[in-house]
């Protein structure tokens, strides 16, 4: 049932982050459409309502969908949008790790502690570019999972994200400007922002590589590296240790968690 409602159907998958929630309607073509909202806990159903039902694109879409999947990393945030799409689809949504329990074996000491998140990233990785394999998500905190070779989640590294240090800086200092994160021309900066630009992306080229590299070291295994999150086309740049960018990888690990046998994106 389940592979004829992809093909005669759409899904909506919803990925809440900390800091942003991510819309994608996927169908037989894969990726269909997507947009964002940022992440607000207290947003209320008629609120998701006003700000997504009048996106110009997704009127005509409602139609089509039969099946909503919710990734959250929010919990609070979990009843109000059930709530919006029981208003909007008259469905009844599912959500990672209570509903569906996403298909990958788990073997760190406690399985209950990993984010639905990283376990959609890691089992996306294994099915679309196979087994020994770091993924590095680039979110409100920069994740380093690994995926072995059979595909079980071996476990992982958390650090702080680009913009929570761009916010401790800002909050905990009283002269430093807000910055935007970008690329600065020369390592040494010549003022206060090139200077905290190139803290900020050298320091994570860095982390990125030293992190990376020890893994590879601890496990014996010259495993490949996959990155998502919104700057890994960024950090990819001065990184010779990332070989493959997906930005949709959450997106595609949450259909893959509602159903393992998804082709739509190879």
């Amino acid at each position: 049932m389940t592979e004829d409602l992809l093909i005669k159907h759409d899904i909506l998958v919803i990925d809440v982050g900390n800091t942003n929630t991510q819309f994608a309607v996927i169908g037989s073509s894969g990726i269909i459409k997507k947009w964002r909202l940022s992440t607000q806990p207290e947003r209320t159903a008629d609120e998701y309502a006003a700000a997504i039902v009048s996106n110009f694109l997704f009127k005509k879409e409602i139609k089509n969908i039969k099946e909503v999947i919710i990734c959250s990393v929010v919990p609070s945030s979990v009843y109000e949008l059930k709530q919006f799409i029981k208003n909007i689809f008259n469905l009844n949504s599912k959500v990672i790790g209570n509903d569906i329990i996403p298909d990958i074996k788990v073997l760190i000491d406690r399985p209950d502690e990993v984010g639905a998140d990283r376990l959609v990233n890691s089992l996306a990785t294994y099915k679309l570019y196979g087994g020994e394999k770091i993924v590095v998500d680039f979110g409100t905190a920069t994740t380093f999972d690994v995926v072995q070779e059979d595909g079980s989640y071996a476990g992982g590294v958390i650090s702080p994200g680009v913009q929570l240090s761009l916010d401790a800086l800002d909050k905990a200092t009283a002269r430093l400007p807000r910055i935007a994160v970008k690329k600065p021309s020369f390592v040494v900066g010549v003022d206060t922002v090139t200077a905290m630009q190139s803290g900020i992306y050298w320091g994570y080229v860095g982390l990125l590589q030293g992190i990376v590299s020890r893994i590879k070291e601890e496990s014996k295994t010259d495993m490949k590296v996959v990155a998502t999150g919104g700057l890994a086309n960024l950090f990819s740049v001065d990184s010779d240790l990332i070989d493959i960018v997906d930005l949709d990888l959450t997106i595609k690990g949450i259909a893959f968690a509602w159903n393992p046998s998804l082709n739509v994106f190879y």
